[in-house]
C-alpha cells in the first residue's frame, strides 16, 4: 500500500515549500467489517482504511490549512493513466495571522498505485536502487505573499498563462500570473533560484479589484469566453468582469436579485453569458449577465433548500445543477423544468452542512460531495432505475452512492482531476487527500 503523507514546512528565510512523503507500513491483515458513517463504535474497535477499496490514495499537510484549491490545467496531456501520476494545484492558506498567508503553487509527483505490485511490469529494475529521494511521492512548493487569508481561489488559462483569481478576507479580489511560480516547481534547483530571487517577497497581483463593500466566496472563471470573471460577496453583489488588453473591466452595478449571501457562482458550461448562483437566501438563481443588472435574473427558484445553499455544480454536459445546503440535503435540478421547483432527485445522507459538490468531468451521471460530517460521498445517477426496479435497499443508503471516503477533519473543497481520470483532491483543515477508488 502506497499511503503517503506529505508534510510541508514553511522556511520564513526562504519560503522554500519542500516536501516529501513517507510511506507507511502495510498493516498486517485483520476481520474487517464495512462501516457506515453514525454507527458507534464498540470499546477496542477502530476505523481502519480498506487499501483495496482505491487505486491510488495519498494524503498531504502544508504550514497552515488551505481551506479552498484548484486544480491547474498542465501540458502533460489528456486521460493519462500510467502511474506514477503527476500533478499541479494552487491554494491559498488560511493562517492564524492575517500578514502570514500565502498562494501556494505546489507540484506533486510520484503518486504511486495503492499497491506497487500493481505497477508496470514493465517498470526497470534498476528502480529498486534508486534512493528514496527519486522514489517517493514528492510535493514542492512555491509561495507568494498574500494579503489575508485566501477565502477561495480558482485558475484558469489566458493568452498561453496560467492565472489565478483570489478572494481575500479584506474584501480584494486579486488576479495573479502564475507561469513564475510553475516554472519554479518543476525543480530543487529552480525553486531554490525563485526563492533567492523573491526574498522582498515583492510578486504582486497583476490585477485587484476593491469594489466589493465586503469580503466574499462566491468565484468562477467563465468555461466559453477567456478571461470573463464572476465575483460575488458576503452583502449580496455579483460582479461581472471582462478582460481589456492586459487587464479587465469591471462592471460597478451588481447584478440585482439576492438578498443574502452569494455562497457560489458557476458558469455555464455550455452556453455564453449564462450564470447560476446560491445564497443564505435559500435561492438558486440563473442570470443572463448581456442583460442590464437589474433585469439579467432569469429564472429563480426562492426556496432550493431549507436553509443556506452553500455550493452549487453545473453538469458539463447534461442541463443538470446539483446543489448543497446547510440542511445536509443534496438536491439535482433539471435546467428545462427548474421553473417547477421540484428537484429531479434529492439526497439525504450528509449528517452536516455541505462544503462542496462538484460533477465529473466527463461521466454526467456521476458527482461528488463533501460535508462539515468529515465524508466525501461518490454518487451515481444512472443506478437509479435499476435499484428502484430490483427494489434494493441497503440500511437506508441510497443505492446512488457508490462510495464513502473519510480521514478528514471539516472537509471544505474537492476538485476532480479533469486530465488524471477518476482523481480526486480534496482539502480540509486537516490537510490534503489524493485518491481514486475502485468504484469511478
Amino acid at each position: 500500500m502506497s499511503n503517503a503523507e506529505m508534510d510541508v514546512s514553511s522556511d520564513s528565510s526562504s519560503e522554500n515549500e519542500d516536501q516529501e512523503m513517507d510511506e507507511n507500513k502495510e498493516e498486517p491483515e485483520e476481520k474487517r467489517e464495512v462501516y457506515l458513517p453514525g454507527k458507534p463504535l464498540e470499546q477496542g474497535e477502530e476505523l481502519t482504511c480498506d487499501p483495496t477499496a482505491y487505486v491510488m490514495y495519498h494524503q498531504a499537510q502544508t504550514s497552515a490549512p488551505c481551506l479552498s484549491f484548484d486544480v491547474i490545467q498542465d501540458a502533460l496531456g489528456d486521460n493519462r493513466e500510467s502511474y506514477p501520476l503527476t500533478a499541479y494545484v494552487v491554494a491559498g492558506t488560511q493562517a492564524p495571522q492575517t500578514h502570514v498567508n500565502n498562494i501556494l503553487v505546489m507540484k506533486l509527483t510520484n503518486l504511486h498505485k495503492t499497491s506497487k505490485a500493481e505497477e508496470s511490469d514493465d517498470e526497470d529494475e534498476e528502480s529498486d536502487e534508486e534512493n528514496d529521494e527519486e522514489t517517493n511521492p514528492k510535493m514542492i512548493g512555491a509561495l507568494v505573499k498574500h494579503q489575508g487569508c485566501v477565502n477561495r481561489i480558482r485558475s484558469s488559462v489566458m493568452n498561453n498563462r496560467i492565472l489565478a483569481a483570489s478572494w481575500s478576507e479584506l474584501g480584494r479580489v486579486n488576479i495573479w500570473n502564475l507561469m513564475p511560480q510553475i516554472q519554479a516547481v518543476e525543480s530543487d534547483q529552480t525553486l531554490s533560484q525563485y526563492n533567492k530571487e523573491n526574498k522582498q517577497n515583492t510578486i504582486t497581483p497583476i490585477f485587484t479589484f476593491t469594489g466589493h463593500s465586503v469580503e466574499g466566496f462566491g468565484l468562477d472563471w467563465s468555461p466559453t469566453m477567456t478571461g470573463v470573471l464572476a465575483t460575488g460577496d458576503c452583502k449580496h453583489d455579483i460582479h461581472i468582469w471582462n478582460p481589456s488588453d492586459s487587464s479587465w473591466q469591471v462592471d460597478q452595478r451588481p447584478l440585482i436579485g439576492h438578498q443574502n449571501s452569494v455562497e457560489d457562482l458557476q458558469w455555464s458550461p455550455n452556453e455564453r453569458n449564462v450564470l447560476a448562483s446560491c445564497s443564505v437566501d435559500k435561492s438558486i438563481r440563473i442570470w443572463d449577465t448581456r442583460a442590464t443588472p437589474a433585469k439579467a435574473c432569469m429564472i429563480t427558484c426562492e426556496r432550493a433548500h431549507e436553509s443556506d445553499v452553500n455550493v452549487i455544480s453545473w453538469n458539463k454536459n447534461e442541463p443538470f445543477i446539483v446543489s448543497g445546503g446547510d440542511d445536509g440535503f443534496l438536491h439535482v435540478w433539471d435546467l428545462r423544468t427548474f421553473q417547477s421547483k421540484t428537484p429531479l432527485a434529492t439526497f439525504k445522507h450528509h449528517t452536516e452542512p455541505v462544503t462542496t459538490v462538484e460533477w465529473h468531468p466527463t461521466d454526467s451521471a456521476v458527482f461528488a460531495s463533501g460535508g462539515d460530517d468529515n465524508q466525501i460521498a461518490l454518487w451515481d445517477l444512472s443506478v437509479e432505475k435499476d435499484a428502484e426496479a430490483e427494489g434494493v435497499e441497503i440500511d437506508g443508503v441510497p443505492p446512488q452512492l457508490l462510495f464513502i471516503h473519510q480521514g478528514q477533519k471539516n472537509i471544505k473543497e474537492l476538485h476532480w482531476h479533469k486530465q488524471l481520470p477518476g482523481v480526486v483532491i480534496s482539502t480540509a483543515e486537516s490537510g490534503f487527500n489524493i485518491f481514486r477508488t475502485i468504484s469511478v
